[in-house]
């Protein structure tokens, strides 16, 4: 949704239309997940979304294959309430403490709080310690969750933090323990706008968009 709003403004102006975007995660078990919310036939024109999740869709008929477009890569960056001490994630050892003396920890259940809680934290051997203060976010931002004190620190993608008030974002989390996601896009099958939808996906995809997009916390494919 970062990258939305990154391009909105400009994209407006050129093409001389609105745009109205919604946040969704890109996968989960919550209503207000994008596939879930597809499936229950709610219009959309263009879906921004992880691309493996992306993938699936296109699978299940819900989007055009012919549209699919990579706009960026995601990394995983962590966050504190503002104004709150800002932990030592420099190195592996300084992010494995960070997570052990951390009261709470909050991540996403997109990719990025997918592999944090079932592939990282086991291969960094500190699961069992601290599975008691951790707990996966539906359908809300987790950035919002610490901005709101629920949780001590957050993990989301960056372009996922960039936009939220009241946190301060610590940096990305060490390159041994960081997975790159690939954001991407497509135009739903079911589009009622599919010709507009496509134009605003050729703009995405263009390096006209890539400054923007760059500015949401994607590295992007367009340079």
């Amino acid at each position: 949704m970062g990258a939305f709003k990154a391009v909105a403004p400009d994209y407006e102006q050129r093409a001389g239309v609105k745009l109205q975007g919604e946040v969704a995660p890109s996968m989960g078990a919550t209503p207000q997940a994008i596939p879930n919310r597809l499936a229950r036939h709610e219009p959309a024109d263009v879906v921004l979304m992880v691309g493996a999740a992306l993938d699936k869709l296109i699978k299940d008929g819900k989007v055009d294959p012919k549209t699919r477009v990579d706009l960026g890569k995601s990394y995983i960056a962590m966050a504190v309430r503002h104004g709150a001490p800002h932990p030592d994630i420099s190195t592996m050892e300084a992010f494995k403490q960070t997570l052990l003396d951390a009261k709470s920890i909050a991540y996403s259940d997109s990719a990025s709080g997918v592999y944090l809680s079932r592939v990282l934290f086991s291969q960094m051997h500190i699961a069992d310690r601290i599975q008691s203060k951790s707990r996966m976010i539906p359908a809300q931002p987790v950035g919002e969750v610490v901005a709101g004190g629920d949780a001590e620190i957050g993990f989301q993608q960056l372009s996922e933090l960039k936009p939220v008030d009241g946190i301060d974002i610590i940096g990305l989390i060490p390159d041994q323990a960081q997975q790159m996601t690939l954001y991407s896009a497509g135009v739903v099958t079911q589009s009622k706008h599919p010709e507009q939808a496509k134009q605003f996906l050729e703009f995405l995809s263009s390096t006209a968009a890539a400054p923007a997009i760059k500015a949401s916390g994607l590295d992007p494919i367009a340079k």
